[in-house]
């Protein structure tokens, strides 16, 4: 086995790169990548293997800067630092570079990695030679500490020195609590005292030791991050015990709302009723075959998670895998549930922005060396959390953030050291799933998803500890993750097709793996049954692992569950169909014990005999009920296409939306509404006000959108508290008390939740607290009190008086009048007053507007701060002067007051901004200067997330925007008249999707309605050979990540095209027919671009004209832009043409880089270009964000010349329904009933029957 090195010249952008540049003037850096494969071949690889990989590292444009020599090498005073992945295990880059290597025959590569090359050099003139110190602190800047190292020379093996740790026993028989406590320390297992004497109390009362795997799996298990002793355990307050626990204050609540839930407290996500649904169906899972619209009862599901501990050490690494695991709680519900959409919030300490200084932030706090800072965590925690959404294929649509950070009056310090990372998830469950199985003498216990990796191995006890800082960092990095979004995709591929499958879904019972690893959900699943599982069986991905570590790592991406016998060999079909690794690891027993069985030495799941001592090998072997017994058991905001609210509204996709909301099914407008109530700082004035300012909060975000009945509305509850410390608990009770009483006079309820009670952080002897937190998901007029607020904050203060919830019954008779006139169509728009107060609630909503509002506010009582700046509870709203008075009398009629307090003014650059306070003009400014002030902060945020250049663009032309233009030239509603004679036979398409895509389920629904019959096509079939491209009329290459696009945009997708013999053979001979066409999105433009079906100069030459490339901005755009159509042969264009439609964007790579300028010239003389992205004017531009990414005269799309191939990088599929439109001008809007975007698939349609 030897590793292999392929150089690569680059011209390196990155942010760690700009920042090292700016803090070290004098220096340049030249940089070249490294990949590092591993080739296990008996032979070296033949020519046409060499040349298969130059393939893959090259560019199409460039394959001459790739080479097997470096390009880098250091003269005299240069340094040459190589930076890559850490050994220890396979990055989730690797293990997609390998599996494209696989697709293309290369099945000798069995590990790839990337590293990366800078050689640092002096600048141009520079005398001075570069000192050790300045290249180590330039180091520091280009690589991440936690999941990268700096490689001394270049890779020769990525074998790592590391023997498997042996199982030893505990010697508590003959030490006593002292043999416990060192292995507490050794282990890093976060024992407290009470758990010490119990456990040394247990083993010595059943007479006999421990094992370490026993002693690690207990202290996982039982970590307070895993079985929540806080909330279900007796409280003292002043030496008074309480009567309720928080638990059961909290399952209280329940008794005052509508039973509407189907699941709570009792699975990994909560559960309410929802409603027939016509849904998407393949007609059979474990192949090649057509989608059938059936109706199913689907219910609502919700679930939360926060990621705090792994996000403050390694930000990105921690939001990802936060992101992940919220992801399999929501797949994990009952027998298998699908994944809707999600939600992000994150808290953080002051940002210290450099060159942006914000005077309440305190320059002088320290913090400690193991926890990333908080603009770290700001930047790169919501790229990890993005990142994973994105390529996993979840829209985030709604959510917040904040920061904090205080030294109190009384000298104590508050801030999030210790981050928040909250996470929660909308998804759907059908009926007949909602509840598990017990396990069965026989079942078979299945793991699925990704092999097991020495990673996050203490996790869940590291997450417990009391106050993070006092353990060892060497833990709390080995308690860090690895995200692989797209193996956790393959996984979900995989369970949907149990869950869909016509025959009956195998999954008896699944349960998500997260803390405690393998030790933690296997007992969960076969409780109280019992099970045996076998070492031998599981899948790793390092030979050295421990049984130890095999146990308890918290690897990702891996799910568990039973099935029955008879069902194995269906989901076998199902894992190869969908390239998802799946290993049956034991069976349920029914002796009530779990027991695990170390077999790694050949023999194979074959128990205990041959005379080894059991204990050797049976590392773990505990009842059931030792563990158990006594215990309870930058992102994409379209995909799926069931998104009808994300957190973007108005012309200009402002993101001041206060709730969103997802459809069920493309076929109707069911669903579900989901908002979020947080009021932390309010909390540190009054824990109990704080509370209910939180429930409020959420409520009056929700009011916004429909829903059945306020008692019908759920709660998750997730509490951030730093509860162990004195005095919080008390703070904890009283909040939590606070909130269920106020939710019992409203009639809402909680269903589930999720708790962190170890929020403090230790900077040298100082403990810092965060605020106490209680996020919600889904108003009290009079008075104006400052206490908590954003005004406070700003001066460094708190206050002594905080707004609350005072009058419930307002609030519920506020919340019902709204609804009411959402449903009467009497509301134009609204707001909630919130963080910043009445004075933030109209700027926001001029902001959205795009307006300018002169308003009067008569308002006695209070000063002029305290009118505009309070935080008291209520709504504004936009009404139709017509109905003003109808408006009023409906709330007055509530017992409530309405006030008529002004109107909008102007539109665009010049409207003004004016407010008065009795009479009094207090700001008179333009709305522009205003809205520059509001986004300065983000836009500050941006340029250390993007390319500064395109970030300048869109904040100076933010002033400028007047909002979209769009035209119709072509009336949606007309059916041709060929569709409206379609029988039983109806033009078969092939929607094709390889690993990684996401977007196929949306485009299967748009070509339905268009009157096609459509099949799920995968790569995996169509290179097996089960199907042909023979029967189809026409192929759709859909959005998402093939492969991650970790060698480029779809390159895995064209490398399996271009080098499987099958695939290559299936794809020239459907190009090649006349009565075939083809329709690329997003990454099937990129695809189609790579194999020359668009955009080629000519086929007798290298037909590869375009290449799409990374986003100008240098980011991942996920967007609502307008785009032009022109002129075409374009056969789906056909009739749309000099219209300017809305559509959604979604890519990271979407620029498109044309071999030459003459090509360019053609294309466009061709009209072979017909969608360009164009400004507020419809004309074509390349400026950001209008252009999201920067593509030369704003092409979007390309067709070949003649019409019947279209590759296209926005997705007309997630806008063919009104409702996924997120604007449109009201004199638009009723045109919109039918997308003007379902002509382009009815076009496709009536072209296949009248060419047939």
């Amino acid at each position: 086995m030897v590793v292999l090195h392929f150089y690569r010249r680059e011209d390196e952008k990155g942010s760690g790169l700009q920042r090292a540049l700016q803090s070290c003037p004098k220096i340049t850096i030249r940089t070249e990548s490294c990949f590092n494969v591993e080739w296990s071949g008996t032979s070296a690889p033949s020519p046409e293997e060499r040349e298969a990989l130059l393939w893959l590292f090259s560019s199409p444009f460039e394959p001459e800067l790739v080479r097997e020599k470096p390009f880098l090498t250091p003269a005299e005073g240069e340094r040459l630092v190589e930076i890559g992945p850490r050994l220890n295990f396979s990055t989730a880059w690797s293990t997609n570079a390998v599996s494209i290597c696989q697709s293309v025959g290369l099945r000798a590569v069995s590990r790839i990695e990337r590293s990366r090359r800078h050689l640092i050099q002096p600048r141009d003139g520079q005398k001075e030679k570069l000192l050790d110190g300045e290249v180590d602190s330039l180091t520091s800047i280009l690589f991440d500490k936690m999941t990268e190292c700096i490689y001394s020379r270049p890779i020769e093996s990525f074998a790592v020195e590391t023997r498997p740790q042996k199982v030893f026993q505990v010697d508590i028989l003959g030490e006593g609590r002292a043999a416990l406590e060192k292995a507490n320390q050794d282990l890093g297992l976060a024992f407290d005292s009470w758990d010490l004497d119990y456990y040394t109390a247990l083993f010595q009362r059943v007479q006999r030791n421990p094992t370490s795997v026993e002693c690690f799996d207990l202290a996982q298990s039982n970590s307070e991050h895993s079985r929540h002793w806080f909330f279900r355990g007796r409280m003292k307050v002043d030496g008074v015990e309480k009567e309720e626990t928080l638990f059961s204050l909290i399952m209280g609540t329940q008794q005052h709302s509508n039973k509407n839930n189907v699941i709570k407290f009792c699975d990994n996500s909560s559960g309410i009723e929802g409603r027939e649904v016509e849904s998407l169906f393949p007609t059979d899972p474990t192949q090649a075959s057509a989608y059938q619209r059936l109706p199913s009862k689907r219910h609502v599901i919700f679930t939360a998670e926060t990621h705090n501990f792994p996000t403050g050490v390694a930000p990105f690494s921690g939001a990802t895998t936060g992101t992940g695991g919220r992801i399999r709680d929501v797949q994990s519900t009952g027998r298998g549930a699908h994944v809707i959409a999600g939600t992000a919030g994150y808290c953080f300490g002051n940002l210290l922005i450099p060159g942006h200084n914000l005077p309440w932030e305190e320059p002088g706090f320290e913090y400690p060396p193991s926890f990333a800072r908080p603009l770290q965590v700001a930047i790169e925690a919501s790229n990890g959390a993005s990142d994973y959404g994105n390529k996993f294929g979840e829209p985030v649509l709604a959510g917040f953030a904040r920061s904090f950070g205080m030294r109190l009056p009384n000298g104590e310090r508050r801030e999030w050291i210790k981050p928040i990372m909250f996470s929660g998830g909308v998804g759907s469950i059908e009926d007949q799933h909602v509840t598990k199985e017990g396990a069965e003498l026989g079942m078979e216990v299945v793991k699925i998803g990704g092999p097991v990796y020495r990673i996050g191995v203490g996790g869940g006890a590291a997450s417990s500890i009391q106050v993070q800082g006092d353990n060892s960092s060497d833990l709390d990095f080995g308690a860090v993750q690895r995200g692989d979004a797209e193996m956790e995709q393959k996984m979900n591929r995989a369970l949907r097709a149990c869950i869909e499958n016509r025959a009956g879904n195998p999954v008896c019972s699944i349960h998500d793996q997260g803390a405690g690893g393998n030790g933690n959900v296997l007992k969960e699943l076969s409780e109280p049954a019992g099970a045996v599982i076998y070492a031998s069986r599981f899948k790793t991905g390092d030979p050295t692992l421990s049984v130890l570590e095999i146990w308890g790592a918290e690897y990702q991406e891996s799910n568990a569950m039973l099935v029955r016998p008879a069902d194995t060999a269906f989901l076998r079909r199902v894992c190869e169909r969908e390239k998802c690794p799946v290993d049956f690891v034991g069976s349920v027993t029914g002796d009530g014990k779990i027991l695990l069985v170390d077999d790694r030495d050949g023999e194979k799941g074959k128990g205990l005999e041959g005379g080894v001592e059991q204990r050797d090998r049976t590392p773990v072997d505990l009842q059931l009920d030792w563990v158990l017994g006594k215990m309870p058991q930058k992102v994409d905001r379209s995909v799926t296409g069931l998104v009808a609210q994300q957190q973007c509204v108005g012309p200009l996709h402002t993101p001041l939306a206060d709730v969103a909301v997802v459809s069920l099914s493309p076929f109707g407008t069911v669903g579900a509404a989901t908002a979020v109530g947080e009021q932390p700082i309010k909390g540190l004035v009054s824990s109990a006000a704080g509370a209910r300012m939180a429930v409020a909060e959420a409520l009056t975000n929700l009011v916004f959108a429909r829903v059945t009945d306020l008692r019908d509305v759920k709660c998750s509850g997730n509490w951030m508290w730093a509860a162990k410390l004195p005095g919080e608990g008390a703070a904890l009770l009283e909040a939590c008390s606070a909130m269920c009483d106020v939710m019992a006079q409203l009639g809402v309820a909680v269903d589930g939740g999720k708790d962190s009670l170890s929020m403090a952080a230790r900077v040298r002897d100082e403990t810092v607290k965060a605020p106490g937190v209680l996020l919600y998901v889904p108003l009290s007029p009079g008075r104006y009190r400052l206490g908590g607020s954003a005004l406070a904050q700003c001066f460094s203060q708190l206050g002594d008086s905080t707004p609350d919830l005072d009058h419930p019954d307002k609030l519920t008779a506020c919340f019902q009048t709204t609804q009411s006139l959402l449903q009467d169509s009497l509301l134009s728009s609204g707001h909630d007053v919130s963080d910043g107060g009445l004075i933030s609630c109209l700027l926001e909503m001029a902001f959205a507007g795009n307006r300018g509002i002169e308003v009067d506010l008569p308002l006695d009582g209070a000063g002029v701060l305290e009118v505009l700046f309070s935080e008291e509870l209520g709504l504004v709203l936009e009404v139709r002067e017509s109905v003003v008075a109808q408006v009023c009398e409906r709330y007055r009629d509530a017992g409530l007051s309405c006030l008529t307090v002004g109107r909008t003014r102007g539109l665009g650059p010049y409207s003004m901004v004016k407010v008065s306070v009795r009479g009094q003009e207090v700001l008179c400014e333009r709305m522009t200067s205003l809205r520059g002030l509001w986004e300065s902060t983000s836009f500050q945020l941006e340029r250390l997330q993007a390319n500064p250049v395109c970030v300048q663009q869109e904040e100076e032309g933010l002033a400028n925007r007047t909002g979209p233009n769009y035209k119709l030239t072509f009336d949606p509603a007309v059916i041709p008249s060929i569709l409206k004679e379609l029988g039983e036979v109806r033009p078969r398409v092939a929607v094709v999707r390889e690993e990684g895509s996401n977007g196929d389920r949306e485009m299967a629904a748009s070509l339905l309605m268009a009157g096609f019959e459509v099949w799920d096509v995968t790569m995996q079939d169509l290179c097996s050979g089960t199907v042909t491209l023979d029967p189809f009329r026409g192929v759709v290459f859909v959005g998402g990540f093939s492969y991650a696009d970790v060698l480029g945009s779809a390159k895995g997708w064209a490398a399996t095209v271009t080098f499987n013999p099958r695939a290559r053979a299936q794809f020239a001979a459907f190009r090649s027919r006349e009565d075939t066409f083809s329709l690329g999105v997003c990454n099937g433009c990129q695809l189609m671009a790579l194999l020359g079906w668009v955009g080629s100069e000519s086929e007798d030459r290298d037909p590869k004209g375009v290449l799409l490339t990374h986003n100008q901005s240098g980011r991942f755009e996920s967007r609502f832009v307008s785009v032009a159509l022109l002129p075409s042969p374009a056969l789906m264009l056909r009739g749309m043409e000099g219209s300017t439609l809305g559509v959604w964007v979604a890519h990271g790579e979407g620029y498109m880089q044309f071999r030459s300028l003459a090509l360019l010239d053609q294309l466009d003389s061709q009209a072979l270009a017909p969608l360009r992205y164009v400004d507020d004017s419809g004309s074509p531009t390349e400026h950001y964000p209008l252009n999201p990414n920067g593509s030369a005269r704003g092409i979007a799309g390309l067709c070949s010349a003649d019409g019947r191939h279209l590759a296209m990088m926005p997705h007309p599929e997630r806008a063919v329904l009104g409702w996924q439109w997120p604007w449109a001008p009201v004199e638009m809007r009723d045109a919109l009933v039918h997308s003007p975007w379902l002509t382009m698939f009815r076009n496709a349609a009536a072209w296949c029957l009248s060419s047939q």
